[in-house]
């Protein structure tokens, strides 16, 4: 069987390409580092992949908006082949900067504004999982590193309650390990009811704040010492299963 293909979306200030490529190469992907220029000229070239990934970044230096002019720039040239892709069995993933631009795109709900102390975060969180997805397969709870100055997720009630009906809340911010042995605060930014991560109602689009990619070793979390001294070693880090389960799905 062919190796699952990946596209990574790049340029103008995206800057998590590598690490990303990376990750889904080391779990059997087959991963490429697409420029959006290179996509807008040749944009049949889309059909040629089961994976789609935003990654993290400050495309275009956030200078409108997280998320904005690139997703702009995506829906001015690409819309009618990213219709199709999505009408495909697919799957899309945007992490830190590339969920904003899922959401300036309305192909994510709700929206991403700045942090409540008005300052960039860089930190780890724990995560509760709270979605249905290929993405989540097998994941109750995880802890991932966070770098964003808006990530302060917003949705209406009413939006809400739909979206726990549908499976639709991927993560949440939960006091979990890190944050008690930091003596840190669950969630971070101020995202209403607590949300990290979001879905499509399919189930194949994933958003999230926090990065899986610079999770992919266990001694990437700062917990790994602690727990090397009580016995516990292992190689993967939590975010590695997220690009597991992205590769295996297309594989069942």
């Amino acid at each position: 069987m062919k190796k699952p293909k990946v596209i990574i979306m790049s340029g103008y200030g995206l800057n998590c390409e590598e690490e990303t490529k990376f990750a889904f190469d080391s779990v059997g992907g087959d991963a490429h580092i697409v420029h959006i220029n290179d996509l807008i000229l040749k944009p049949e070239m889309l059909s040629q992949y089961q994976i789609l990934v935003f990654p993290g970044g400050f495309s275009y230096g956030d200078d409108t908006g997280s998320g904005k002019a690139y997703a702009n720039k995506f829906k001015n040239h690409l819309a009618k082949e990213l219709q199709e892709f999505l009408s495909r069995d697919t799957l899309v993933i945007g992490i830190c900067n590339g969920f904003q631009i899922l959401t300036s795109m309305s192909i994510l709900p709700g929206a991403l504004t700045h942090n409540k102390n008005g300052q960039y975060i860089d930190r780890w969180v724990d995560l509760k999982c709270e979605g249905k997805s290929p993405w989540l397969s097998g994941i109750k709870s995880i802890s991932l590193p966070i770098a964003h100055g808006e990530g302060k997720y917003l949705i209406t009630s009413k939006e809400y309650k739909d979206m726990q009906k549908n499976k639709q809340i991927a993560f949440t911010y939960t006091k979990g390990d890190i944050c008690k042995f930091q003596n840190l605060e669950a969630n971070p930014n101020g995202a209403k009811f607590d949300i990290a991560s979001v879905l499509s109602k399919n189930g194949r689009v994933l958003g999230m704040m926090p990065h899986p990619e610079r999770a992919q070793f266990f001694h990437h979390s700062p917990l790994w010492q602690d727990k090397k001294i009580k016995g516990i070693i292992k190689k993967e880090g939590d975010g590695i299963i997220l690009f597991k389960n992205a590769i295996n799905y297309f594989k069942r």
